[in-house]
């Protein structure tokens, strides 16, 4: 009998509690569902069209990317450092998964044009927001990730003008149409970007001191 599958399915159980895992995804449940609503109630019943949805694509995103950031909390730092294998590539496969479940569940809650505010912008202002998270984890710890991600999205959603393309493209990605190429390089860099600090660096202990 092979006893090494049973004790590496409990340690994975221990892994997922550690990290908070069964509450974050109840939480991207909860977003999606709320997204859905929105999203119809704003479309179909108002009839104001997908650009009235402008507001749901910015803010789904930024609830999923709280939930995924906050969850990246540890309770077994010392486990952690002190762990005979590189916990990096668990890290990154942790971060990935709960990234694709959002963007699918925000896409399956938003479906719609690709020109306009639809699956694929949602999907890439999952990206971009979770890369913000993660890396703002590694940097001011999980429990603060949120704050630069609702900082973005407050100001680019009173800032951005209404008229998609051109520079705004770049700083104010969150809120272009889903087709635009230099938002998804932006979300895409983001994303790249803060989910190698994360993995490679790890969850900034809450309330540590340099």
């Amino acid at each position: 009998m092979n006893l090494q599958r049973p004790a590496r399915a409990h340690g994975q159980l221990l892994h997922a509690r550690s990290r908070a895992l069964p509450l974050t995804l109840a939480s991207l449940l909860c977003a999606a569902a709320a997204a859905a609503w929105a999203g119809h109630l704003l479309q179909e019943r108002l009839g104001y069209g997908n650009n009235a949805r402008v507001p749901v694509v910015v803010l789904a995103p930024l609830l999923v990317a709280a939930a995924v950031g906050t969850g990246l909390h540890s309770h077994s730092d010392e486990l952690d450092r002190t762990a005979v294998r590189p916990w990096w590539p668990r890290r990154a496969a942790q971060l990935a998964a709960l990234t694709v479940l959002a963007a699918g569940l925000l896409a399956l809650a938003l479906p719609g044009s690709p020109a306009r505010f639809g699956a694929a912008a949602v999907v890439r202002n999952v990206l971009g927001d979770v890369g913000l998270a993660a890396g703002a984890a590694a940097l001011i710890g999980p429990r603060l990730s949120w704050l630069p991600v609702t900082a973005y999205a407050g100001a680019v959603y009173l800032a951005a003008p209404q008229e998609p393309g051109g520079a705004a493209a770049v700083w104010a990605w969150a809120m272009q149409p889903g087709p635009q190429g230099a938002a998804w390089l932006v979300a895409a860099g983001l994303f790249v970007c803060g989910g190698t600090l994360y993995a490679s660096c790890g969850a900034r202990p809450d309330g540590a001191r340099d």
